[in-house]
């Protein structure tokens, strides 16, 4: 999750206005007439609504004009009309500014914020408009559905949930990642403890100094002057070193107890090897100062060998790699740990993710078309339209009536950077309702693209390569199962929007972390403990404990809804 500053004078007024926020009438569910959509989702008249959409993860502009989203709109009557935090900052401040004026989108996904804006009267309860409007959200929800609640003590539900729901990971990044060319240099062999990888890392380098273009070889480098050090700095640590789930800054004991997880003796011994690492030169000495599209760039060039990352966040230098035919140079994601013993939670399903995903706000101008357009998403039609696209231009449909893409389709969707963008498949999909990967439609085709069959037919010659010598189908066959452990009872924690007093103690917890951390990596070897030994000390005085304590009060009070 992104790092959080909140504006102290916008939250401060946010407080004196949120009492009354709420006035747009949050029992609203059967108040609009929703004359922009049928009940079936269909626009009636050919007159179409536009409603206002605050997307806090937007990265880039969305105009709604793409094939997609025209489609979209022909079978809903509604259209979005975008907008983001501007200027590369995260939701905080614009939601601020929306509460203090009380001014708010028809749908918002706040992410962190959403509880501020919860707390301030500002998000609708969908309970009513989801039972009378919503069948297709309480199928795809399926036996789910009450994990959407906000708690025993109110069960109202304020937001869906952005993320997947069920599935199967057919494909992973994994706890890290490094180059095939790499990866070959060993036979394949996947290293079982960080000394293993380091190995193959200083090895490879020295035998391949260089990139053909001459640039010095990488040996692992991260991004961290942002928000992107949770991504390669500090989730890494609990996926490595303590084999824990992406809880975010969080380990949870078996006794449902939240532990901040830096302070984890695992964790330590995670970072003292990045510390030696960057003493000894195989970590870029730029990870801390450099910016993420410098980051990018590197990983382009094909200088950089390991990363700790997900492919979602690297995804953009790589596709540059595959345009050129670097297959060699681009990533395989392993489930490496500190050592042997630990187990990499990559396929681990941690329940459905909620606390995070869209609500519709008590001000929405048709609460009732805004319900059945995300019913439309949710509906199997809908669910296609987003994920596959245009049915003869994006996807066919063979003999056995299932759904299939042509290989100059799939390289499309592979190489071209933009191709969500002008295609519309899968860029309005996320942060709306959708199903996993694997789950099966009526017509018996996956509701994804991502299939086992699809995975195993778009592997490029190097994955084709990997799993010949593995003597296995799929990569991640490689990686302990998910029947290797249990669905915990709680969401991942990262995803919940938390209470305001909470939240500050976090952000300056983190703040804390992401700074000190960074110290104990550059720092020599010698004054590593010294480093890590004040870091915990800081992090005592800014409040540890008592966020701990909140903490495993949220966890039992969301295991509570289920139980």
């Amino acid at each position: 999750m992104k790092n959080k500053r909140v504006c102290v004078l916008l939250l401060t007024l946010a407080m004196v206005v949120g009492t009354v926020a709420g006035c747009g009438g949050s029992d609203s569910g059967s108040g609009s007439a929703g004359t922009a959509a049928t009940e079936g989702g269909s626009g009636e008249s050919g007159d179409v609504i536009e409603l206002t959409f605050f997307n806090s993860d937007a990265n880039q502009d969305d105009p709604w004009t793409d094939p997609v989203a025209l489609a979209i709109t022909e079978k809903t009557g509604v259209k979005l009309k975008t907008t983001r935090p501007v200027g590369g900052n995260d939701e905080s401040e614009a939601v601020a500014l929306m509460i203090a004026e009380q001014n708010y989108p028809d749908i918002i996904f706040a992410k962190g914020s959403a509880g501020n804006l919860i707390d301030a009267g500002a998000m609708m309860d969908m309970t009513d408009l989801i039972e009378e409007h919503g069948p297709n959200i309480k199928k795809l929800y399926g036996e789910e559905f009450d994990k959407l609640k906000q708690s025993v003590d109110d069960p109202a539900i304020y937001q869906l949930s952005a993320y997947a729901v069920g599935g199967t990971k057919f494909k992973d990044a994994g706890n890290l990642q490094i180059q095939w060319a790499a990866l070959k240099s060993k036979d394949y062999k996947i290293p079982q403890s960080l000394e293993e990888l380091e190995t193959m890392i200083k090895d490879y380098i020295a035998e391949n100094p260089t990139t053909d273009d001459g640039l010095d070889k990488i040996g692992i480098s991260l991004s961290t002057a942002d928000w992107h050090w949770l991504i390669t700095l500090g989730n890494p640590a609990g996926f490595i070193a303590d084999g824990a789930p992406d809880n975010g800054q969080w380990i949870v004991t078996p006794e449902n107890k939240g532990v901040y997880k830096f302070r984890s003796d695992k964790e330590r011994e995670y970072f003292r090897w990045l510390c030696r690492m960057y003493n000894e030169g195989i970590l870029d000495p730029e990870f801390a100062t450099q910016t993420h599209e410098d980051y990018i760039a590197k990983i382009a060039s094909g200088r950089v060998v390991t990363l700790f990352d997900k492919d979602w966040d690297y995804l953009d230098g790589e596709k540059v790699l595959k345009a050129d035919g670097k297959y060699e140079l681009t990533y395989a994601g392993l489930p490496t740990c500190i050592d042997a013993d630990t187990k990499c939670p990559s396929l681990m399903y941690q329940g459905l993710t909620t606390g995070t995903g869209v609500g519709i706000s008590t001000t929405c101008k048709d609460p009732v078309a805004a319900i059945k357009f995300i019913d439309f998403l949710c509906s199997d039609e809908g669910q296609v339209l987003n994920k596959w696209g245009i049915e003869g231009v994006n996807y066919f449909i063979d003999d056995e009536g299932h759904r299939y893409r042509t290989e100059e389709e799939i390289k499309y969707s592979q190489e071209d950077a933009d191709y969500q963008k002008k295609t519309g498949v899968g860029f309005h999909n996320y942060p709306f309702p959708s199903y996993g990967d694997g789950i099966l439609d009526p017509t018996g085709s996956t509701y994804t693209t991502t299939s086992k069959d699809a995975v195993i037919n778009e592997y490029n010659v190097e994955e084709k390569a990997a799993v010949e010598a593995w003597g296995v189908d799929l990569i991640v066959d490689m990686f302990p199962q998910p029947d290797e452990f249990e669905i915990p009872d709680y969401s991942p924690l990262w995803a919940y929007a938390m209470p305001l007093e909470f939240t500050e103690i976090v952000d300056k917890l983190d703040e804390v972390a992401w700074s000190a951390l960074i110290k104990c990596v550059t720092g020599s070897e010698a004054e590593f403990d010294a480093n890590y030994d004040a870091m915990i000390a800081e992090l005592e005085a800014t409040g540890m404990m008592d966020a701990e304590e909140m903490m495993s009060d949220i966890i039992a009070e969301k295991v509570a809804i289920v139980q």
